[in-house]
């Protein structure tokens, strides 16, 4: 399976550490634990980097990496329909980085398959850096990415 990652280029070189959640909380974690954020797709992935930040000042700042993680390689999966209600919200209900929490402390596997919150149909990744099994985890070459200028067509 292939899993995508876009970063700011300056953190291009640790983005597969886990240090940007241990500093910042996200969706489906809480801040002080490491995992990796990664999607199912490069589009995704965009859309995921375009709901969070200001892109249309993102020119020549942005890496997109990819991952290669080995189909032997087990996944947990969150079941949609276990999730509160307000899931997808812009304000995540806590229920939801308690579920990245767990599954970063039991250790089962190296990845998790969570729904994204703008696709819901759609599957994001979370990485276990921690886990034996990421070292099979193979990172591709950054390279640079650019969001096209017509999404900001009035």
């Amino acid at each position: 399976m292939q899993v995508w990652r876009i970063c700011h280029r300056r953190h291009a070189s640790g983005a597969f550490t886990g240090e940007g959640t241990r500093l910042v909380a996200g969706r489906w974690t809480p801040k002080g634990v490491r995992a990796v954020y990664t999607a199912g797709t490069l589009s995704l992935a965009a859309l995921e980097m375009f709901v969070h930040m200001d892109v249309r000042h993102s020119h020549d700042i942005l890496a997109a990496i990819s991952a290669g993680i080995p189909g032997d390689v087990e996944v947990s999966r969150v079941d949609t329909e276990t999730l509160p209600k307000d899931w997808r919200h812009s304000s995540p209900p806590p229920a939801l980085a308690l579920i990245g929490k767990g599954w970063l402390t039991r250790g089962d596997t190296a990845v998790l398959a969570v729904p994204s919150a703008i696709i819901p149909v759609e599957w994001n990744y979370l990485l276990n850096p921690a886990h034996p099994h990421f070292s099979r985890v193979t990172i591709g070459r950054p390279f640079k990415f650019e969001f096209d200028e017509r999404m900001w067509k009035a």
